[in-house]
């Protein structure tokens, strides 16, 4: 086993002993205990670990110090503490398990090998030292994936006094989580979405704890959140078994279709009646953002809303649209104290978040996440920070890619429309449906017109929703997660927000992992929820505890060992090596299947995904091109895009290519879908627990997909602009593949392969095309970092 924690702050002894005093260990009975030795203090703080017992003594016996004594005999002998002895207790104390994680005579070697932060020192100790190791204990993760201190917390150590507590730089779980105030309130927007000629409400939930402080806040900004249609969703899924056809050429420029910019509506603000203090509608709380969960018992409060054209909310749904980014962002203005919120959508009466200190952070993953970031470029006063996990930065790399209609990976046939389908949650309400399903049908035309899967150009429309022009206005610091095996929200998505905030003056950090399209704060081998206490305390609760300084800026899980992360500066700065294809002057594939074939693709695309990665497939023989260079003599890291630079021609006047990037060579690899341990991690005392996970090494395969990528023939120049095609005549591309962060091992080969039709994310027309590449005028361009 092997932990990494990056969120223990180096702390002065001073202070140290102030936060020991803080959290109660350091009282009267180590006091009194000071005369008699570090022994004697190391058993005063010892009986204090044990929470639900109210004389801990007898556990002494329980604890073994070496092959011979327990803690109880050891203190009799009156023998001197040293570190081999305290660490042979205190992996004991977290939860590691003899002959398995350690062995009692050599308790340092397995402190060393899994990576915990005690203290250490040769010889004899002092009062000091017994002093500074329990503060460095507490700051330790147990194996079941909690700091020291939230684990005892989690047994009932802290009294719920519903006020902060700081313990090296992290709140601690002082809030009782069993009496959360749960309200709800109406924030009025700036838009009109359902163009009634006043301006949308849309509904908030707020669980909050009952404390006489301020507290900040967390927003999760959720279309997900009022419930699903799913029935809805699933019918209106576009066919993807479509043929490809020749568009028009055309020499449109970015100018030409660049969004010009919001024009708010003229309608009417809700009239105030009066004020109030309190908020008179509540709720059942339901499932809720795992991380959130943890903050509530730490003296934060968690908002919730699915934003305009959701249940209990005015307007129409429109995935990703400025409308929507702004409505969220009316959130953030009534929650830092800058904006009207009633009681209920009729009456009048206004109410203040005057609970809140004024201090947001978004958080979410996926849509979740988007809408944090999309919040964020507009500078909205009072969101001091963003935690957005596998979020989009524009939709139009979502959906589409180079001028092709693109699904992300696992759900052919979704689009724009179809996903506000799904959240278009006003359906639930029967007098609410029949009131506005006409004009959500005509609103959904619309859409489905703006999107146009016909031809898969970016346009106005899509400007739309790309964020990454705005990411200058961003005035919040940005923590971004994302899984490098994510097919559904790719890693181009991340990486093209990270590269545009170098030039921001934000702190941004960066968590690069090998899952797919997941969250990683309940990761056994990360202290995530350490880091993001850590930044969370200093950016909303003003904690000088050196966040951005002590959180790497980019934290990457390797992807050759198991519970390995390392720390970087940058990703995606390194240079790029030219690697030939191939030798000969023309290779050949077709992109037409068998009838019996094809069915079979369609039904079960991941298992045509299997078969196609293999170096050696006779399947396959006439529909690719495998490409491989000589096997590395040394480890390598690729370190950002990889390009494929194509002299390609189709037989038809239009086309389309496909490239997987692969990795060759025999290795156990991290499944992408953590493994859970049969633990729950507890997020406050008895509160909302979760299921501990890692990423485990699967059994042995001979090939890995590292990246992918797909582009229109005719899209060569821009996503934008159509370029002619001539069948039989050869034209020259860059087909950027999605950015990665990969250690090849040595001995291993890098694969690239190209082809048409990708069975779970183009169009599958299964036509008759036959494309050649000349292979003397193609390579491969790889940021290699050596």
């Amino acid at each position: 086993m092997k932990i990494n924690q990056y969120a223990v702050v180096e702390t002065p002894f001073e202070q140290q002993v102030h936060e020991l005093t803080e959290i109660g260990f350091y009282d009267e009975s180590v006091t009194d205990a000071m005369g008699a030795g570090a022994a004697a203090v190391w058993q005063a703080l010892l009986v204090q670990a044990f929470p639900e017992y109210r004389d801990a003594t007898p556990k002494l016996r329980e604890l073994a110090v070496d092959n011979n004594r327990d803690v109880a005999t050891f203190l009799q002998s009156g023998a001197p503490l040293t570190t081999e002895i305290f660490d042979a207790v205190a992996l004991q104390l977290l939860g590691f398990t003899e002959t398995v994680d350690y062995q009692i005579d050599q308790p340092m070697q397995a402190v060393h090998a899994i990576g915990l932060p005690l203290y250490e020192k040769r010889g004899k100790w002092d009062v000091d030292d017994v002093l500074t190791a329990w503060y460095a204990l507490l700051t330790t993760h147990t194996a079941g994936g909690l700091q020291f201190i939230d684990d005892l917390a989690s047994h009932g150590y802290f009294a719920k006094t519903n006020l902060p507590l700081f313990f090296n730089g992290k709140a601690m779980a002082t809030f009782d989580t069993s009496a959360l105030i749960k309200e709800v309130v109406y924030v009025e927007t700036d838009v009109d979405t359902d163009e009634d000629g006043v301006r949308d409400l849309v509904r908030v939930e707020i669980l909050r704890p009952d404390t006489s402080v301020d507290v900040p806040v967390l927003f999760t900004a959720s279309p997900y959140y009022q419930g699903l249609n799913n029935e809805a969703n699933d019918a209106k899924l576009h066919t993807v078994d479509l043929p490809l056809s020749h568009k028009t050429p055309n020499k449109v420029r970015y100018e030409d279709i660049a969004f010009p910019g919001v024009t708010l509506p003229d309608a009417e603000q809700h009239e105030v009646v009066a004020e109030t203090d309190e908020a008179t509608e509540s709720f059942k709380a339901t499932s809720h953002v795992d991380i959130n969960n943890y903050f509530l018992a730490r003296g934060f409060a968690v908002a919730y809303s699915s934003g305009v054209g959701t249940r209990h909310s005015d307007g129409m749904q429109d995935t990703g649209s400025p409308e929507q980014v702004l409505s969220m962002k009316a959130v953030v203005e009534w929650l830092a104290g800058n904006r009207v919120a009633f009681t209920d959508r009729t009456s009048g009466y206004a109410v203040e978040a005057n609970w809140s200190n004024g201090k947001v952070a978004m958080t979410g993953k996926s849509y979740l996440g988007t809408l944090a970031t999309a919040v964020a470029t507009t500078g909205v006063a009072g969101l001091e920070t963003v935690i957005s996990e596998a979020a989009i930065s524009d939709w139009y790399q979502y959906y589409r890619d180079n001028g092709l209609v693109i699904a992300p990976g696992g759900f052919p046939g979704e689009d724009m429309d179809v996903l506000a389908e799904l959240v278009y949650s006003r359906m639930h309400d029967a007098a609410d449906w029949h009131r506005t399903k006409d004009q959500w049908t005509a609103f959904q035309a619309q859409t489905d017109q703006m999107m146009d899967r016909e031809s898969g150009n970016y346009n106005a429309y899509w400007d739309a929703r790309n964020y990454l022009p705005h990411v200058s206005d961003i005035k919040a610091d940005v923590v971004m997660v994302h899984g490098l095996n994510d097919w559904n929200v790719k890693p181009r998505q991340v990486f093209r927000l990270w590269q545009a905030l170098q030039t921001s003056g934000v702190a941004k950090k960066l968590y690069l992992h090998q899952g797919q399209h997941i969250y990683i704060n309940n990761n056994r081998s990360l202290d995530f929820s350490d880091q993001m206490n850590l930044w969370l305390s200093h950016k909303l609760y003003g904690v000088a505890n050196q966040a951005e300084t002590q959180l790497p800026d980019v934290t990457w899980q390797a992807n050759d060992q198991a519970e390995t992360w390392e720390t970087r500066q940058s990703w995606g700065q390194t240079e790029t090596v030219a690697l030939p294809l191939a030798g000969d002057d023309e290779m050949s594939y077709e992109d037409w299947q068998i009838e019996s074939d094809f069915e079979s693709y369609k039904r079960d695309f991941n298992n045509w995904r299997t078969e196609m990665l293999k170096q050696e497939n006779d399947r396959f023989e006439v529909n690719r091109l495998v490409f491989t260079e000589a096997p590395f003599e040394n480890d390598v890291v690729i370190d950002g895009e990889v390009t494929v630079k194509l002299r390609i021609k189709s037989s038809e006047n239009f086309g389309l290519v496909s490239a997987m990037l692969v990795d060759y060579g025999e290795a156990q690899r991290l499944g992408a879908t953590p493994t859970p341990l049969g633990q729950q991690i507890d997020r406050g005392t008895e509160w909302q627990p979760t299921p501990l996970v890692e990423f485990k090494l699967q059994k042995p395969t001979t090939e890995k997909m590292i990246s992918i990528g797909h582009m229109n023939l005719q899209n060569r120049t821009a996503p934008w602009q159509v370029d002619d095609l001539v069948a039989d005549e050869f034209v020259t591309l860059n087909l950027t593949l999605q950015p990665t962060l990969y250690r090849l091992k040595a001995g291993h080969k890098l694969g690239v392969i190209l082809y048409g039709t990708d069975f779970e994310m183009t169009v599958r027309g299964n036509q008759d095309i036959r494309y050649a590449v000349d292979t003397v005028n193609s390579e491969l361009l790889v940021p290699f970092q050596q």
